[in-house]
């Protein structure tokens, strides 16, 4: 009952459930990135640099409406459980502000399994638990998250009518650093010598467990028969923390396939073909109209998505109506040293970080990132003699690449210097997407993020009398303003009597 895909892009892949028509239950493994929101490219949203750090004024734009607002308009209830990642420096930006009747997980990237303590550096330190607004003091018990977020799902589908519409986005913590799990799924990897490996196979087996717990839950309570799961990651893995994307190039954080290419399924009875491999061009922005067609809703015409609709390529097979993806244009990331726009035929500066697809082909510009190939470092007689010899070294002063990601997906074969035409088709495409970009925003650190002048927790910490503070200055603003009018008027008045001032007021100067 499973269709299996690939989902480019530069998040790449979730794990969702989707009650449909009756329900939608989603669920996502880690976090939930902005383009599924609203189904835009980074370039489109301000979020194309790195990614929203706690200290940071920043959040996911308020002026679209989100997936779960665009349910709420079609009669959902809407729920969140596990990491938002999304911004939090405002009330407004909280989940809960967001479309979502509730929320019960943490707000920032990453915390600690156990206590959801984080520490950004030193000396910024706080509690990162929430439930709606405020800060789950009551859950600070030891609960491993992914347990925990578990039974927080199987909660809110216990209490609900499985004949109303519900849509529950679940993004688990795991697998994230740090690696830490339960002490009992360490039993079935002894094997693994790699301590970061079996750190994160342990993860995983919980994980594993948990969708499997959440499974049987929609069964038990009467969602399971109209719903749709589907599941997968946000990124490649991170090889030095246990992770492995061979024999992919590549890790998370680059635009190689390993870090941004991720195996996903699609589990649902509703599925018309079973069984599956859908191997079309799928990415992230493409959930968000998908998920708004299935629960029957609208999609606001005004808006220009970036995302299709692609229900009718999973279930049934049919080709994807998207030909392209744009992973992303970086203009503020470290530039190639050797990058130009003579190395870019004059269509496109090489020194920045981008990478674009377009049907079979791949074209990377400026730094894509660390770009070996790395195999799993499960055992130490497969470490670094076998990982330095897959090692393929770039030559000096390249800035640009070519691949045929269907014939060569490990990106081995680099095309550039064969297919120029080629090589400037996909330029002239990257800055036709760039004209469409809006500033970055990428503010730099808030000292009042502090969590110890919060109360010890991350949250919202910009305050309503900032707002004040601004009017009032404004209001002497409007005073001085007002002062310097009345003495403009005097200054003429006195020119108007034809004399000199000094001689009108009566004294000398």
């Amino acid at each position: 009952m499973d269709k299996v895909f690939s989902l480019g892009g530069f998040l790449g892949c979730v794990c969702v459930c989707v009650c449909v028509c009756v329900c939608v239950c989603v669920y996502f493994v880690k976090s939930m990135s902005a383009q599924i929101y609203g189904a835009q490219y980074q370039i489109h949203t301000g979020l194309q640099h790195s990614i929203i750090r706690p200290t940071q004024p920043n959040c996911l734009p308020l002026d679209n409406a989100t997936l779960p607002q665009k349910l709420k308009e079609v009669g959902y209830s809407t729920h969140m459980v596990g990491k938002w990642h999304l911004g939090f420096y405002r009330k407004e930006c909280m989940p809960t502000r967001r479309g979502f009747d509730t929320f019960f997980g943490s707000l920032l990237g990453s915390g600690d399994y156990y206590t959801h303590y984080k520490c950004d550096s030193p000396g910024m330190c706080g509690y990162d638990l929430y439930e709606n607004d405020n800060a789950a003091w009551d859950y600070d018990n030891g609960i491993y998250s992914t347990q925990m977020y578990t039974q927080r799902v199987q909660q809110i589908l216990s209490s609900h009518d499985p004949t109303k519409p519900i849509f529950l986005y679940v993004a688990y913590q795991a697998v994230h650093s740090p690696l830490q799990a339960p002490g009992r799924y360490f039993e079935h990897y002894r094997s693994i010598i790699n301590i970061n490996r079996r750190r994160y196979a342990a993860m995983l087996s919980c994980l594993d467990e948990a969708i499997h717990n959440v499974t049987l839950a929609l069964k038990r309570y009467g969602f399971y028969n109209n719903s749709i799961i589907i599941y997968s990651s946000d990124n490649g893995g991170q090889p030095t923390a246990g992770g492995s994307n061979w024999p992919l190039r590549g890790s998370k954080g680059t635009y190689w396939e390993g870090g941004i290419r991720a195996v996903g399924f699609v589990h649902s009875p509703l599925l018309k073909n079973k069984g599956t491999v859908c191997k079309e061009l799928v990415h992230i922005t493409d959930w968000y109209p998908t998920l708004i067609s299935l629960a029957e809703g609208q999609i606001d015409e005004d808006i220009q998505l970036d995302g299709y609709d692609i229900w009718e390529t999973i279930s049934e097979g049919l080709r994807s109506p998207r030909v392209d993806i744009l992973h992303n244009i970086d203009p503020i990331y470290t530039k190639a040293k050797n990058g130009s726009w003579a190395a870019g035929y004059g269509i496109w500066n090489t020194a920045i970080q981008s990478a674009i697809r377009v049907q079979h082909w791949k074209l990377l510009t400026g730094n894509p990132g660390y770009s070996d190939w790395v195999p799993p470092q499960a055992f130490s007689n497969l470490g670094p003699n076998r990982w330095h010899n897959e090692r393929i070294t770039l030559s000096t002063g390249k800035s640009i690449w070519l691949f045929n990601i269907t014939a060569d997906p490990y990106e081995r074969v680099d095309l550039s210097t064969r297919y120029p035409g080629i090589v400037k088709k996909l330029l002239r495409r990257l800055s036709q997407f760039n004209k469409t970009a809006v500033p970055v925003r990428y503010p730099p650190k808030d000292p009042r993020s502090n969590p110890r002048l919060n109360g010890g927790v991350w949250g919202p910490w910009y305050k309503e009398e900032h707002k004040k503070k601004k009017t009032n200055k404004t209001k002497a603003d409007k005073k001085r303003k007002k002062s310097k009018a009345r003495m403009r008027k005097q200054l003429t008045v006195h020119s108007s009597t034809k004399c000199h001032p000094s001689f009108c007021s009566g004294q000398e100067r």
